[in-house]
């Protein structure tokens, strides 16, 4: 892993060290089905197009659940007829052994039991096989299977786990009930009794396709813990880029878009802090991602407060400026987001108080993204800027509960969203 030793850089260093991070993490999938519908496919309602419905981005390891089946609850931003789920070893140091997948639709109305709904119970395979072993530092996607997926459902991605494949690539924040049964296979089980103890963690499955939306492609929401929903209500999805994409849902067909959260709780842009640093991470999270359209960022508050601290905006910039230019050779629109605010929180000072507002200042104002979202104006206290509005804050003065989250992702100007990359100028 290549890391930035130094709270202050030059601009060359900067260069270097962005051109490393560029291929840091080339993602390789393994397995079948594996083509994506490529970004640079015009916008199109075809339905016969594979389309992102839900991601959660690799960000760190676990102990590893021999002999358990792992009943991961996921849930969509667009729907389709044919499901195709990517599992991932991408931080594992051994290869991982899988003795069998499946997928379902969770029993309705049901966000915290493990029952399947009866009749949606899918086999998934690899190449034809029930069985698979993923290589440490790899991906797969199953083999697609056909399944009636509405948007907005919860999904049940279930997984065994036979033997100790060492460390488990997870998503640790999850916000979600997920399932566990201690007895042997029991990925197939419709009735969840098995599932005796539950987590609180994503376990090896990292995205889900589906095909037979009408959805023109897919926005990828790439951030830190705001984006990954800390502060908000669990197993509820009411995240932002949960209530982005019931916005667009609400569009017609050719302006719906599926939506992707790839946020990571203490994710910096260019250190490592829990998981690959942002620009470590933009190819496997972001490029590589099924029908990606839009990235929208939102990246730098972690930087800004945790040590070792940025100081330097400049810094800042020069990697958004590395991500535009990554995510434009993609033909993906990229929209910059405003830092928020953290006054009252314990890492809050005035000199990161400053960094952040000229980070802010440069955003707005740099010409640097296709469109700008300044969720700062929108969750700040007109009285005191530092902070956010009381109504927004679940208590720690950094995250945001419920309200913050809806009035940040309705602050979105939808427009925003479609159109051409490159077309940068454009100021909040």
């Amino acid at each position: 892993m290549v890391e930035v030793r130094r709270s202050r850089l030059g601009q060359g260093e900067i260069r270097r060290t962005m051109g490393a991070l560029a291929g840091a993490l080339a993602l390789t999938l393994t397995g079948t089905a594996v083509a994506h519908a490529s970004p640079r496919t015009p916008s199109s309602a075809a339905p016969a197009l594979w389309t992102g419905t839900w991601e959660a981005a690799a960000a760190g390891t676990a102990a590893a659940l021999p002999g358990t089946s792992i009943r991961n609850v996921v849930h969509t931003s667009v729907g389709g007829t044919e499901v195709r789920v990517r599992i991932s070893n991408r931080l594992g140091t051994r290869p991982l052994t899988l003795g069998g997948a499946t997928l379902a639709r969770q029993q309705a109305n049901a966000p915290k039991s493990p029952n399947a709904l009866p009749g949606t119970m899918r086999t998934l395979t690899f190449g034809g096989r029930k069985k698979v072993t993923v290589p440490a530092g790899k991906d797969v996607v199953t083999d697609p299977v056909t399944l009636s997926v509405p948007a907005a459902a919860n999904l049940l991605v279930t997984l065994h786990t036979p033997v100790d494949s060492g460390p488990a690539t997870y998503h640790r924040s999850a916000l979600q009930t997920n399932f566990l049964a201690r007895e042997g296979n029991r990925t197939a089980d419709e009735n969840g009794v098995a599932y005796t103890a539950t987590t609180g963690s994503w376990y090896y499955v990292t995205g889900v396709d589906v095909r037979g939306s009408y959805a023109a492609g897919s926005v990828v929401a790439f951030g830190d813990s705001l984006t990954d929903g800390s502060g908000s209500t669990h197993s509820a999805n009411r995240r932002w880029p949960d209530r982005l994409a019931e916005r667009l849902r609400a569009l017609p067909p050719n302006g719906r878009r599926g939506v992707l959260n790839a946020g990571v709780a203490g994710n910096r842009l260019l250190r490592e802090g829990r998981g690959p640093s942002a620009l470590a991470r933009l190819d496997a999270d972001v490029l590589s991602r099924t029908g990606v359209r839009t990235l929208i960022v939102m990246e730098g508050i972690n930087d800004i407060k945790s040590a070792p601290n940025q100081t330097d905006p400049a810094a800042l910039m020069a990697a958004y400026r590395e991500i535009v230019r990554r995510a434009h050779a993609r033909g993906i629109r990229v929209v910059g987001v405003t830092l928020t605010p953290f006054g009252g929180h314990g890492a809050y000072t005035e000199a990161r108080e400053r960094v952040r507002r000229a980070v802010n200042q440069l955003i707005r104002t740099g010409g640097l993204f296709d469109a700008v979202a300044d969720f700062d104006a929108v969750v700040r206290d007109p009285s005191r800027p530092h902070r956010m509005q009381s109504a927004y804050d679940p208590g720690d003065h950094l995250h945001f509960n419920d309200a913050g989250m809806r009035a940040m992702a309705d602050s979105i100007d939808l427009a925003d969203l479609t159109g051409a990359a490159g077309t940068a100028g454009a100021a909040g």
